[in-house]
């Protein structure tokens, strides 16, 4: 087992890290700039999936394609013996806006770390796996949660990785970054809606109007809101609706993104939803057929890890705060990580115009500049010590476990 004695031969950690990213530097950024120039969407990332692979193997690792039976997942392993350290990449776009959450440069901070880490792990001879794991579709899809069914973090110790964000993440807070961040739990409620045409001018009182019965359940949510706690969220897309207006309508269908800090904060608001759709179709005499499912969770924070990530930032003289009470609105597929295995999602800041947040077009094109890309290798850099910390520092990694194994119990 790797200890602090192995830890005590390591040198100049730093200066391990940077050589170790050094040759590969404009290969990687090249890799970061394709991914920015071709957007794509949940899991139709083939352009980014088979760019990513060509480059680790031309770094000389082995990858497996496809990986989890995910046509736009890939795996990566490296290392002999020891815990296994995991980095996740991420890579999709969102539709009409490009690379506005900076995934580009989350995919381009894990691709750096697991080369850092596992350059210093074959070169000092130190016991320890590490894996870099290309997990699509996280802005809809849910792709980690599908690779979590599909055992890709079956034996993973740790798992790392960072999102891009503006130094001003929350108002009145301004620093390098955030190690550790709360978010949302999410999910998505789908609903189709049955009634019977008839012809809205002749006879509309043989119809049951199925576009009354979705804006019905429309307006209840809406009412709802004013009940609802400061940081949760509903939102909701019309995916069919009448096309001519002299029909009465027989068929709807909606959905709905459900947000709440907590899994049981979610499930009580996901009740109350749920009561206001059926409402409107009650109301209108139609049927509704409700789907859940996409459900991502909170993200537990774990302070071990948010304290190492803060650590190597500040060598790298990034002013980065450890963590932030306040919930960031926002939900990802990492948190479902975070209930499997101790997982660190930081936050990053990279040089964007006043104002500019991600899933804006402003931000799109703050992730494609140098000093972004820049500012996620540092960050690639700090991962891969934190990783080393976790393989190496008994004590360290015990914390981090204990600290996961509390907050479920809470």
């Amino acid at each position: 087992m790797a200890n602090a004695h192995t830890r005590q031969g390591l040198g100049n950690v730093k200066s391990s890290v940077d050589a170790a990213l050094e040759c590969a530097e404009t290969a990687l950024r090249k890799l970061n700039k394709e991914i920015w120039s071709n957007p794509e969407t949940a899991y139709e990332e083939h352009k980014a999936h088979d760019a990513i692979c060509n480059f680790l193997e031309s770094q000389g690792y082995t990858v497996t394609r496809h990986a989890y039976g995910l046509d736009t997942s890939f795996e990566a392993v490296s290392g002999l013996g020891g815990r296994l350290v995991n980095f996740n990449a991420e890579y999709d776009a969102l539709p009409g806006i490009g690379h506005a959450c900076g995934h580009n440069l989350i995919a381009t901070s894990s691709i750096a770390a697991f080369l850092a880490l596992s350059t210093i792990l074959k070169d000092k001879g130190i016991p320890g796996r590490t894996q870099l794991l290309g997990t699509p579709a996280e802005e809809n899809g849910g792709g980690k949660a599908k690779l979590i069914d599909r055992g890709a973090y079956k034996g993973v110790d740790i798992s790392l990785m960072a999102h891009a964000g503006p130094k001003r993440l929350f108002p009145g807070i301004e620093a390098d970054g955030i190690g550790g961040v709360f978010m949302n739990a999410r999910k998505e409620i789908h609903c189709e809606f049955r009634g019977k045409s008839a012809h809205a001018g002749g006879n509309p009182w043989e119809g049951v109007n199925a576009l009354d019965a979705l804006v019905s359940s429309y307006n209840n949510v809406a009412v709802l809101r004013q009940q609802l706690q400061p940081d949760e969220r509903v939102h909701c897309a019309f995916l069919d609706t009448p096309k001519v207006a002299n029909v009465i309508p027989s068929y709807t269908s909606a959905y709905w993104q459900v947000r709440s800090p907590t899994l049981k904060g979610l499930n009580n608001l996901m009740n109350r939803i749920r009561n206001c759709i059926e409402a409107g179709a009650l109301a209108t005499g139609c049927t509704v057929e409700i789907v859940e499912n996409e459900l991502y969770t909170d993200i537990k924070i774990n302070d071990t890890l948010c304290g190492q990530y803060q650590t190597h930032m500040t060598q790298y003289g990034r002013d980065v705060l450890k963590s932030h009470d306040k919930v960031l609105t926002g939900s990802s597929d990492i948190g479902n990580v975070s209930y499997v295995v101790p997982t660190l999602h930081t936050m990053f800041g990279i040089p964007a115009p006043d104002g500019s947040f991600p899933h804006h077009p402003s931000f799109a094109a703050a992730a494609r500049t140098d000093e972004a890309h820049t500012e996620a290798v540092i960050v690639g850099k700090s991962l891969a010590m934190v990783g080393l910390d976790m393989l190496t520092e008994d004590t360290l990694f015990k914390q981090a476990q204990e600290q996961l194994e509390g907050s479920l119990r809470q």
